[in-house]
């Protein structure tokens, strides 16, 4: 390989891990900070949020941690405490059995 290719690979390499240009490497210690508890859904939020298909309230569910539209059959997933409300992220659910359990709010 010509000197000018080694040099373009080797810095390629050396920038592979870092998420965009211009990012700080992270350490171990960061890794650990990531590992922490995740972060509690704030039930205060359902009074802004709307289902993005429908546009009608949700419904916290706490032993699942998602929020769910009963009329739809679908819940919306909670990772560490943010609502994933990208519909394609939403899971079909049995609505006889959200019909039958008591209301989580």
């Amino acid at each position: 390989f010509p000197i000018g290719a080694q040099i373009a690979v080797a810095s390629a390499f050396r920038h592979a891990e870092l998420p965009f240009p211009g990012a700080a490497p992270r350490r171990f210690s960061d890794r650990q900070k990531d590992q922490e508890q995740p972060k509690a859904f704030d039930p205060a939020l359902l009074e802004f949020l709307v289902c993005p298909l429908s546009k009608k309230p949700l419904r916290y569910e706490a032993s699942t941690n998602e929020l769910i539209n009963k009329e739809l059959g679908i819940a919306y997933p909670i990772i560490d405490g943010i609502p994933n409300m990208i519909p394609q992220a939403a899971r079909m659910i049995d609505r006889k059995a959200q019909d039958e359990e008591p209301k989580q709010t």
